[in-house]
This record gives structure tokens, sequence and C-alpha cells, in this order.
């Protein structure tokens, strides 16, 4: 008996460590590549583990530029810029992040390396202290000495569970999914052949927006509770000399006219101004910090979407809530200057008090102009909230 035992325990150590060897050469998910070929392999659109990729790969770049927000940010802010071409740049958004997420990426990408500058999409409605990325596990992030062991005895767990392994098996045999490459392989960018396969997947843009529609208004955002702690994550950066460049996302028209209808503009506009009094007290203090509102409705975010227009594709918007990296490259230059293209001169201001003033002042305005030239969107923006309700 005690010979069947330590076989069948010797046999169990054998093919546990073939499994941790398996999935630690082969690491279908990129938990632990930076700079190699494996970056470069084809994968299918939806990218797993991607918070362990990206928090593995900003300790070995050390980049002196990050980008940091959500899905908005990760898909559409170009890390090829001539703006930052003297230095390296790394898109360390997280789709389906919130801010207290970001603030945990944002404190690793410091404490591993040198933050030169920051820019920092953000959203009201995943302004909020629950996280939303569930992946990013608190081993994951750097805080002391220990991390790099902390981190390595984190990845060999990983690499001992059954989706893992299996994906292993599909990667060797070649039915693993060859559609697109990594964000790692783009610094963190994600490939617009992944976008294009997701919004295909998911029906194309027109039956994807009421989809989305109805996640983005059931954000938990604003949340009062997070901008303290936000402000705490800023005078940290602040304290470090970091150049800190925060901007409001340009979600479609659409989606904030949502929001309108839904009832919830009051809170959006006071969360805007509480940005303002952060930015403007960091300002105060010495810090090079700028906030900027892409929001509202311009030339870029009033685009007509396929729901009433029946093309197949937008300019500016891969669907309603995720704009193009075209767009992102037009808020690079508004926020850091350089004339490669020229600017839709409605595309983007610089918050501080009077510009907030002005742009309260003409919102219904420019609300009203959307609701007649876009009657089918707006019928469906107040059918959703009604919903929502």
């Amino acid at each position: 008996m005690r010979a069947y035992l330590i076989l069948f325990c010797g046999l169990s150590a054998a093919l546990i460590a073939v499994l941790l060897a398996l999935n630690y050469a082969v690491d279908p998910y990129l938990t632990h590549q930076w700079a190699n070929p494996m970056l470069q392999r084809l994968r299918p659109a939806q990218e797993k583990l991607n918070a362990w990729g990206k928090s593995y790969a900003l300790a070995r770049l050390r980049p002196s530029t990050v980008y940091i927000g959500n899905s908005r940010t990760a898909w559409g802010m170009p890390v090829r810029t001539p703006l930052f071409a003297a230095s390296s740049v790394f898109n360390a958004a997280l789709p389906g992040a919130t801010v207290a997420d970001d603030m945990h990426i944002v404190r690793h990408a410091a404490y591993v390396g040198r933050l030169d500058t920051v820019v920092w999409g953000l959203d009201a409605v995943t302004f909020s202290m629950h996280g939303g990325y569930l992946e990013l596990e608190p081993g994951l992030l750097a805080g002391d000495a220990a991390y790099p062991l902390r981190r390595a005895l984190l990845t060999l767990k990983r690499a001992l569970s059954t989706d893992m392994t299996a994906d292993s098996i599909r990667l060797l045999a070649g039915t693993y999914g060859t559609v697109c490459r990594s964000s790692l392989a783009f610094n963190g960018q994600a490939d617009s052949a992944c976008i294009s396969s997701i919004v295909a997947a998911r029906g194309g843009a027109a039956t994807a927006i009421p989809v989305l529609m109805r996640n983005f208004v059931r954000g938990a955002g604003p949340g009062g509770d997070a901008m303290a702690p936000f402000d705490a994550s800023l005078a940290e950066l602040c304290r470090a000399g970091t150049r800190v460049r925060l901007y409001i996302a340009p979600t479609h028209a659409l989606m904030q006219d949502l929001l309108y209808w839904a009832g919830r503009w009051p809170d959006i506009d006071n969360w805007t101004a509480a940005l303002l009094k952060v930015a403007e007290r960091r300002r105060a203090g010495g810090c090079d910090l700028r906030l900027y509102d892409f929001s509202g409705y311009n030339s870029v975010t009033t685009e007509t979407t396929p729901l009433a227009s029946g093309r197949d594709a937008m300019l500016y918007y891969w669907e309603g809530a995720h704009f193009r990296d075209n767009v992102g490259h037009m808020i690079l230059q508004r926020m850091f200057g350089g004339t490669p293209t020229p600017l839709p001169a409605d595309f983007g201001v610089e918050l501080d008090g009077p510009m907030l003033a002005a742009r309260r002042a003409a919102l219904p305005g420019e609300r009203e102009a959307y609701h007649r030239l876009h009657p089918k969107e707006t019928a469906l923006a107040r059918r959703i909230a009604g919903e929502s309700r």
C-alpha cells in the first residue's frame, strides 16, 4: 500500500511538473513576455489576462510616458506618435477598468520606473472605487523589494490551471486562433485587427451600439468617494515631478445623450466641476497638470452612426463607445501641441473656470441641435434610457 501511495504521489508530482513547464514555456496569455518573438504570434481577438501581460511589460520596459484608462484609451490612444519620439511610450489602459484600477496601475508604473508623463483618460461612468477589472490581482503590482519574487511565484501558480493548459495545447496544435497580435506587440495599444474582429463578432457597429449603450448607462460612476483617492494619486505623481495630462474621453454624443435622458447629467456636470477643482489645486501647488475635455457635442462626437447612415463603418469611431486612433492623435495634438494635421476647432478644450462656464452655457443649444439633426439616434437614446430607470 505504501509503495502504491509513493508511486501515486510521484506520478502526480511528475504530471504537475510537466504541465507547469508546458504552460510556462508556451505562455498562451503572454503573462511574462517582453521584447521577444512570442509577442508577434497571432492569437484570438479577445485578449486573456491582459493585466498580467501589461503589468509585466511595465516592469521590463520602464516607459517614460504611460497612458492610463479603460478600453477607450486602450483602443484609441496611439503609442506611435512624433510627440514622444524621443521617449518610450506604453499604453497601460485596461478594458473594463475603473478609476480605482487606474490608480493601481499608475502607482505600479511609477514604482517600477521613472515616469516623465502620464496621459490619463477619464469617464464619468467608470469613475468609481469599485474595481472593474477582475484580473488585476494585488500580486501583479509592485510595492516593495520582494515584487520580482512574488510576481514569479504568482506566474507559476497561474500556470497550474486547466484553461491555460487547454489553450497551450490548442496553440501547439494550431487551433488556438490566428486573428491578430497581442497589444504587447504594439506597446500596449490594441491591434486594429483585433478590434475589427470584436466589432464584427458583435454583428457590426449598428448591432453593437445598442448593446454598448445598455452597458454604458449601467456604469457605477461618477462616485463621490473616488475623488479623494484620485486626488491623492495625482499628488503622488506631482511630488515625483511627473507631467500629467487628464482628458475626459470623447465618447460618441449618442452615449452622452443617453446619460442626459437617463437623468444623470447633473451628476456628470458636478463631476466635471470637481475634477477641475482638483486640477486647479494641483496646478496652484506647482504641478504640471492640465485637464482637457473632449466630450460634448462637436464635429467629431456627433458623427452620424450606422444606425442612421446605413454604412458599415464610421470615420472616428469603432461604434458608439470607442474612438479610433485618428481621434487619439487629435487628442494628443490638442494636449501637447504640434501641427502634423489641422485639428477641428471645436474638438477639445483645456478646462478652467471661465471655459467650464462657457461650455455649460452652450450645452443646451448644442444638445437641441443634435436632437434636431439626429432624430433616429435621439429616439434610441430616449428608449434605452427609459429601460434603465
